[in-house]
């Protein structure tokens, strides 16, 4: 019989590993790697859209998009014992962002504020939902790693919940959404067949366009498929911060020296969303002969778009 050393579970005091929520934390679970854990926990694939988003008087810490169904999750963190203040911010939040679902991540619930919870997923519709996280660090050896816990979570939630929006919606799609679906998974199986290439992947979806990581929240990456005029696009999309628009503008003439291509700057002042924009014309979803052509322009595009911006994206944050 095989003997095995085994490693002793010990839990880690989450201060000493994050000492300040907001600087330490809350980037921490926006990256994408730790906020597919959480999404893992409750069963949602999370994109995250921004962080320290405003809501009136209070600034939410991490807007994502639940990719089954595109709809807005609110995620509020708490490196402590939860308490009213934080509660109440949850619902203005929700509230003012519209949000469906709502994440509440705590170190520690208070049994009232767990029935709280509870109680709001009683009482609200079925597209409103309430999940209580209770987040840890166990370490094993030199190891450690964190432990999302459900301490709340909406009536018959299950890890299938979430996909039923978008099983019913492909079941439903029509002949462009189908298009679009295929061309981009042709797309991303021709992203991994590169060793190198500095694309994160993410599943596809029946849409107009499908986003990469940048390496910055609420930064995408996205490539675009505009049938109505015939293009396809590689695009930087800004989803709040007109600053980090401005400060790349600044450095226009050496960004566009790079690339090697004369962009489309829109600052959208009416809008919350910028973007940095680069047309190819004359392509057509319908000609699926043409698309090999198309997809190996985008590549190119998307993987210069990364190198150029993702340093100096860096570099503004």
């Amino acid at each position: 019989m095989k003997k095995f050393d085994l490693g002793k579970i010990e839990k880690v005091d989450i201060r000493n590993i994050w000492e300040h929520e907001g600087t330490d934390f809350t980037p921490w679970l926006a990256k994408e790697e730790n906020i597919e854990l959480l999404g893992s926990a409750i069963g949602i694939d999370l994109i995250v859209e921004a962080e320290e988003k405003d809501v009136g008087p209070f600034r939410a810490d991490i807007l994502c998009k639940d990719e089954a169904n595109g709809n807005w999750v609110l995620i509020e963190n708490q490196l402590e014992k939860t308490d009213h203040r934080h509660l109440g911010q949850l619902l203005t939040y929700a509230t003012g962002l519209n949000a469906v679902t709502i994440i509440w991540v705590a170190s520690k619930f208070n049994e009232e504020h767990r029935a709280a919870l509870d109680w709001l997923n009683n009482i609200t519709s079925e597209e409103y939902n309430f999940f209580g996280i209770q987040i840890e660090v166990l370490k094993i050896g030199n190891n450690m790693a964190p432990n999302f816990e459900i301490v709340s979570k909406p009536n018959n939630w299950s890890k299938s919940v979430s996909t039923a929006a978008s099983k019913i919606q492909s079941e439903n799609i029509g002949e462009t959404k189908l298009q679009q679906l295929a061309f981009w998974e042709k797309l991303v199986s021709r992203i991994k067949e590169k060793d190198d290439s500095p694309l994160s992947l993410r599943k596809p979806r029946p849409q107009h366009w499908h986003t990469f990581a940048s390496g910055t929240s609420g930064v995408g990456i996205n490539a675009v498929f505009n049938s109505q005029e015939d293009r396809v696009l590689a695009e930087l999309y800004i989803v709040n911060d007109k600053s980090i628009f401005e400060n790349l503008e600044k450095d226009k003439n050496n960004i566009e020296n790079e690339l090697g291509e004369k962009l489309d700057w829109q600052l959208l002042p009416h809008r919350a969303a910028s973007r940095i924009k680069l047309a190819r014309k004359n392509s057509i979803l319908d000609n699926q002969k043409d698309w090999d052509d198309y997809i190996v322009w985008l590549i190119e595009k998307l993987e210069k778009f990364y190198q150029v911006f993702s340093k100096r994206l860096n570099n503004i944050n």
